[in-house]
């Protein structure tokens, strides 16, 4: 399986709470919701369609998959929402329990088996697995070597701080960019490649 990860991304690279103002306040980031004046069904909607089309299975960090869980379930009757629902899913937490996996189809990965996990799931047959906003998995798996492709969804807007997706840790992480493509809204879908390193 391929890791791919998803993201909406202001113009300083932040992911944090795009889809609401009470998403993720922590550290007491105010802009939540940003994405919306430039999202557009054709282009922007169209790359999480892809995205989602292309995938055996979703990877998620606890607030995340906690958010997901909390909407998709009541939204059955759409396409896009009867696949998120019907989809195998994957949650990596360290303090979930099974019991509390009420979202069809997850599995709990415990955040101290994480890694060993999804490098198992990498060498495994299929799709894509694909992970969506949860910006500390998502750090974590650029960080390990364990990102095969990134699809950014570059807004227009700077948000001045927040969670982003990208290490600190001073390593050199090379990317091939595959495609770009710029809705109406002034938002770029760019598709990167992690590069073989040699």
């Amino acid at each position: 399986m391929r890791v791919v990860i998803c993201e909406f991304m202001s113009l300083d690279g932040v992911v944090q709470a795009p889809g609401g103002p009470d998403e993720d306040t922590e550290g007491g980031f105010t802009h939540g919701g940003w994405t919306h004046p430039f999202f557009d069904p054709e282009v922007v909607g169209g790359a999480w369609d892809a995205a989602l089309e292309k995938a055996d299975a979703l990877l998620y960090g606890r607030r995340t998959w906690q958010a997901m869980a909390g909407a998709w379930p009541g939204r059955a009757g759409d396409p896009f929402a009867d696949r998120m629902n019907s989809i195998r899913k994957y949650v990596v937490s360290s303090t979930l329990t099974d019991a509390e996996l009420t979202w069809a189809n997850t599995t709990l990965v415990p955040g101290a088996e994480a890694v060993a996990e999804i490098r198992r799931l990498r060498e495994t047959e299929g799709g894509d697995l694909l992970v969506m906003g949860s910006p500390t998995l998502a750090r974590t798996l650029l960080q390990e070597g364990l990102a095969d492709e990134l699809v950014l969804i570059v807004m227009p807007v700077l948000l001045g701080g927040g969670k982003t997706i990208f290490p600190g840790d001073g390593a050199k992480h090379t990317l091939e960019l595959v495609s770009t493509t710029t809705s109406g809204t002034g938002a770029n879908v760019c598709v990167y490649r992690v590069a073989e390193q040699g």
